[in-house]
């Protein structure tokens, strides 16, 4: 699958005059000016944010570079276009560093110019399957990106919006309904909230997204320091895990596979510490949770997520070792994975588009392709005869299968047992 990361709304530093990096010093006034051409120095640096002045007040502190740099808001002079800062520690900062302005609503839409020009003149064209939206902030968000995607891309691109303000934290309950999934972007949210919050804020998200039945995706410094080390630290191995058993759907590397030196042996720890995570919860009991969690959060449940459920509960119940899902817009499947089988779940679709979306991206869901769903049956079997050669069953082992009318998307209406 392909995902398009949009730059959003973010703010950064500018650029220097002399050489890629300055020196700051503890105490020292810094002049932030929003005329980014300006080449900074370490009395006076650019900033992005034209709305800069009149956004801040005295007193309050902008975070520069993920926090390693913190400066307090001194004054402000809008007729300028400055503000000036106290530094309050010594660093050295490189150019185009990310800036976050804690508990301010900053005045920048979701999508830059340059974020529709990647959508309409990249994206469409090149089939992606996901847009991260960075810093959503309300629901309008996401309507603004359906409509930069057009009403056909739109079927078809799903949206995973990225928390990571305080706005967007504010609005998730309205984010959630609106978008395809999310994702809780530790960093820049550790940055516009008290850190020692943060993992409040993870456990709501995730909660909600699974009751709501959309994945959700845990990123950012999950082994930051295997950037320049060969091995994780304990306490960033516990922080994948309990990101699994809060229920999330996927976790994400960034700067760890992006520019670090320990690629591969990140993606193996990674990988490794799910599965162990993932050996030590009771799925009968997180079954119940979820079906539990939905019926108390809406009421009832639609008929294609209650033959979801019922086929979750009946694998559990005769421990049958594989669930298939005849999907044609992946919607059955992303109903199946909400409800935690523990079992691996392979999506049966005609659409390359929906394969992608669901394999790697739903908890415990692998895709196949088919040229055409009419023989649901022959097509079932070879499935099933594929799991014995893969180890998956052994002849006798109990499979669950969810379809309903073929070439018909929304008719799930079946779920029935099939013995290897």
């Amino acid at each position: 699958a392909v995902l398009l990361d949009t730059k959003g709304p973010e703010i950064r530093s500018g650029f220097f005059a002399e050489g890629k990096k300055i020196a700051l010093v503890k105490g020292e006034t810094l002049v932030l000016t929003t005329d980014y051409s300006f080449k900074g120095d370490s009395k006076k640096i650019a900033c992005s944010y034209p709305s800069l002045p009149k956004s801040v007040t005295p007193g309050q502190q902008i975070l520069v570079a993920d926090g390693s740099l913190v400066l307090t808001v001194l004054e402000c002079d809008v007729a300028n276009g400055e503000i000036s800062t106290r530094i309050e520690n010594n660093a050295s900062i490189g150019e185009r560093k990310n800036m976050n302005l804690p508990g301010v609503i900053v005045d920048l839409p979701t999508l830059v110019e340059k974020d529709i020009k990647d959508i309409q003149e990249w994206g469409i064209p090149n089939d992606i399957d996901f847009i991260a939206a960075s810093f959503v902030r309300k629901a309008s968000d996401v309507t603004k990106i359906r409509e930069v995607l057009g009403p056909e891309a739109a079927k078809k691109v799903k949206i995973i919006c990225k928390i990571e303000n305080q706005e967007g934290l504010e609005n998730y309950d309205e984010i959630l309904e609106a978008t395809d999934g999310i994702m809780v972007a530790r960093g820049d949210l550790g940055m516009e909230i008290p850190p020692e919050k943060v993992f409040l804020a993870q456990k709501m998200m995730i909660r909600k997204a699974n009751i709501a039945g959309k994945p959700v995706v845990t990123a950012t410094q999950m082994l930051e320091s295997m950037i320049v080390n060969p091995r994780p630290t304990r306490a960033e191995c516990s922080d994948v895990a309990n990101a699994v058993l809060d229920g999330t759907d996927c976790v994400m590397l960034s700067g760890e596979t992006a520019g670090g030196e320990h690629p591969l042996a990140a993606v193996n720890i990674m990988g490794n510490t799910c599965c162990e995570a993932e050996s030590a919860i009771d799925f009968d009991a997180l079954y119940q949770a979820v079906r539990n969690s939905t019926l108390n959060q809406y009421g009832k449940i639609s008929t294609s997520e209650s033959i979801a459920s019922s086929a979750v509960k009946t694998a559990i119940d005769v421990n049958a070792k594989a669930i298939i899902v005849c999907s044609e817009s992946g919607a059955t499947a992303t109903q199946v994975a909400k409800f935690r089988p523990g079992r691996p779940i392979t999506v049966l679709t005609p659409s390359p588009t929906v394969a992608r979306q669901c394999y790697g991206v739903l908890r415990g869901c692998s895709a196949q392709v088919l040229s055409s769903q009419d023989s649901t049956d022959d097509v079932i079997t070879k499935t099933i005869e594929e799991f014995k050669t893969s180890g998956i069953c052994a002849a006798g082992d109990a499979i669950v299968v969810v379809y309903g009318t073929m070439q018909m998307s929304g008719s799930t209406n079946t779920m029935r047992l099939q013995y290897a």
